[in-house]
């Protein structure tokens, strides 16, 4: 018999290819959990009526009084406190959407809103290896890096929700371009796209490696980072130098993070931290090279156990903090 006085939250992971929903219980553990695409190109409205129905959905069968909070991850910046979403650049057309206030008038139950990346940090810090402290940084390395800082157990969002763009952060000033127009920053220097471009760039200078095969000898079948990672785990010089690259270029960037922010642990995620093995130690060895002694000895950097699940765990996470 179902326990008519239980409630529940809903985490969303809205992403520019899955759109996935979860239920969880008032301790957070997920009762049901549903994956559809998300079918961006079809415009705003379209994907936020799917967020609808897919909420409605989750919920069945329990009543609408069962739930207390909804909480939306997005990956583009966030006006938390407003419910705003700036320009989501995989959500075509969106422009700034204040999506906080138009779930609430559809579903008539309370709905925050976060970055995917922040919500990350406050996934770790509830149920992951964050658990238990109260300064936490999270870095999620993918074809793009992003962060969220866990301080004294609340997320640090600054004025308009754009903290701790550790992505962002120049670590050379005479850099490869980044996305984001600036020159040598942190994605620019360690991502899964900086990866590949780098093994392009040598492969170009003529360097030798089991990469430069048919098409991939003249740039006409572009390389991946996953490409990367696996020729140099089968012993691939070229692409081993370029993974330690990225692993040392990351840990200057987890050493700015270490001096600005003072964490208890350094979480680090994403597709790209597959590769931890060979990227570690090159991290350790910026670390070491490059922090103040009392940071370099203290320092906990490790690689997240909650998978591709970190952001939907991040949404339950704020949900939970919106019923409370």
């Amino acid at each position: 018999m179902r326990d008519e006085t239980t409630t529940y939250v809903i985490g969303v992971d809205l992403g520019g290819t899955r759109l996935r929903t979860a239920l969880a219980d008032r301790e957070g553990a997920i009762v049901r959990q549903n994956s559809v695409p998300t079918r961006a190109e079809e415009g705003r409205d379209a994907v936020i009526a799917r967020i609808v129905a897919e909420v409605r959905l989750i919920l069945d069968p329990f009543p609408p009084s069962a739930l207390r909070a909804i909480a939306v991850a997005v990956p583009a910046p966030v006006e938390p406190r407003e419910g705003l979403v700036f320009h989501p650049p995989n959500l075509p057309g969106w422009g700034e959407v204040p999506l906080k206030a138009i779930l609430e008038r559809e579903l008539a139950v309370p709905v925050a809103l976060g970055n995917d990346a922040n919500l990350a940090a406050l996934a770790e810090h509830r149920f992951g290896l964050g658990k238990g402290m109260s300064h936490v940084v999270y870095l999620t390395v993918s074809t793009g890096i992003g962060g969220g800082v866990i301080d004294r157990d609340e997320l640090l969002l600054g004025t308009r929700g754009g903290a701790a763009e550790i992505g962002h952060m120049t670590i050379d000033i005479n850099g490869p371009r980044c996305a984001c127009g600036n020159h040598g920053c942190l994605e620019a220097m360690a991502s899964g796209t900086a990866i590949a471009r780098e093994a392009r760039r040598r492969l170009d200078g003529g360097a030798a490696s089991t990469l430069a095969a048919g098409e991939r000898a003249t740039g006409a079948e572009p390389l991946t980072a996953e490409e990367v990672v696996r020729a140099a785990e089968l012993g691939d010089a070229l692409a081993h130098q370029v993974v330690e690259w990225a692993g040392y270029n990351l840990g200057v960037g987890l050493t700015n993070a270490l001096h600005l922010y003072d964490p208890q642990v350094i979480v680090v995620g994403g597709g790209v931290s597959n590769a931890w093995d060979l990227l570690y130690p090159a991290i350790v060895r910026a670390v070491r090279e490059r922090a103040m002694a009392s940071y370099a000895q203290r320092a906990v950097i490790v690689r997240s156990d909650l998978g591709d699940s970190v952001v939907l765990l991040g949404a339950i996470a704020l949900a939970l903090r919106e019923a409370s």
